[in-house]
């Protein structure tokens, strides 16, 4: 890989080849290929974020290699869905990592600063959702967007996602985590005109279907602008809110 940037590099410093030219070749190099996982360094090109490791169901050992690759490349790197021992081996290893136990995500900040701007709120329905509001919340800064945290304000109680608004009307987007019903993006769809991503969770009891019911509720939002992402995919809607933000290429 060095050696085909290099290349690139030098026809570009010949007037062989132009620099756009250069770039979009630059997208499509090929992957660091460690085996058991194939790490694609040049996504930030096309994206603007670096890979983000899903460390769900991968060993220790993997995670902290893979780890090891990123940051070496890009500074730093995103972990989500990390275990405790993941993260002990990952904080072991990167002593600057920073380890959020609710949202179970493992992040060193890279040397420079992200370029993305702009300002995300995470909104919960309950405490219980805290945990997925987190991992978006983390996602969020870790791509460079401030973020406005208002956590337990579903609609058991209107009066406090009313008393909360001026913590949210700022954002360029607004996510909204619930479960149960996952009545409470409609509800603040209905109060404001940013985009409104939902990501339903499953917190409930047992006809909550582990988050079928708040995510079908969601789908079915009468509220305009209101899109939806998986269950507990708070991830997912950090990534979108980055997207809608900062599209790819922009500027």
């Amino acid at each position: 890989m060095k050696e085909q940037i290099r290349a690139l590099l030098e026809a570009v410093a010949a007037g062989q080849m132009a620099p756009g030219q250069a770039l979009e070749r630059l997208r499509h190099l090929p992957h660091e290929d460690l085996g058991m996982a194939r790490v694609d360094h040049h996504r930030v090109l096309r994206s603007g974020r670096p890979e983000v490791i899903f460390a769900s169901h991968k060993t220790v050992e993997q995670v902290v290699a893979i780890a090891e690759r990123l940051a070496e490349a890009h500074g730093g790197f995103l972990a989500t869905r990390v275990s405790p021992e993941q993260a002990a081996a990952l904080r072991g290893r990167f002593p600057a990592a920073r380890w959020s136990e609710a949202g179970r995500t493992v992040w060193l900040p890279g040397a420079e600063a992200p370029t993305q701007t702009g300002r995300v709120a995470v909104i919960t329905a309950g405490t219980s959702d805290i945990p997925v509001a987190e991992e978006a919340a983390t996602t969020a800064e870790a791509f460079g967007l401030s973020v406005a945290r208002v956590f337990d304000a579903g609609v058991a109680g209107l009066h406090r996602i009313l008393h909360a608004r001026p913590e949210f009307d700022g954002a360029g987007v607004i996510i909204v985590v619930a479960g149960m019903e996952g009545a409470l993006p409609s509800v603040v769809g209905g109060l404001v005109g940013q985009p409104v991503i939902a990501v339903p969770t499953s917190v409930g009891y047992g006809a909550s279907f582990g988050g079928i019911a708040a995510l079908l509720g969601m789908l079915n939002s009468c509220a305009e602008g209101v899109t939806v992402v998986n269950i507990d995919n708070g991830f997912g809607a950090a990534a979108a809110a980055a997207r809608i933000l900062n599209p790819p290429g922009r500027g």
